[in-house]
């Protein structure tokens, strides 16, 4: 069964790469969602999949692309939306 969580993740994690390499991730996983720059600096994922595959993209995202530096990751549990694809969005 799908779920949905929204991603707010922290530390150096704008100009590294990190949506490139969270769109390829998730793509390889299967998850559907996207993920975006925010104002602040952090990112912020919405993300659907499964259990396990949500539980190995978080563990991911605890690590970050090459050149991040993931200082916190807060989980919250959303309403799914069904998305088709994995996105990254502009502002």
């Amino acid at each position: 069964m799908k779920k949905h969580i929204e991603i707010r993740i922290t530390g150096k994690v704008q100009g590294v790469s990190f949506r490139a390499t969270t769109k390829y991730v998730a793509d390889q996983m299967g998850v559907r969602g996207f993920v975006r720059n925010e104002k602040d600096g952090s990112l912020f994922i919405e993300a659907e999949a499964d259990d396990v595959t949500l539980e190995v993209f978080l563990e991911w995202c605890h690590e970050g692309s090459d050149r991040s530096r993931v200082e916190e990751v807060q989980v919250t549990p959303g309403e799914l939306k069904g998305y088709q694809n994995f996105e990254i969005l502009k502002k």
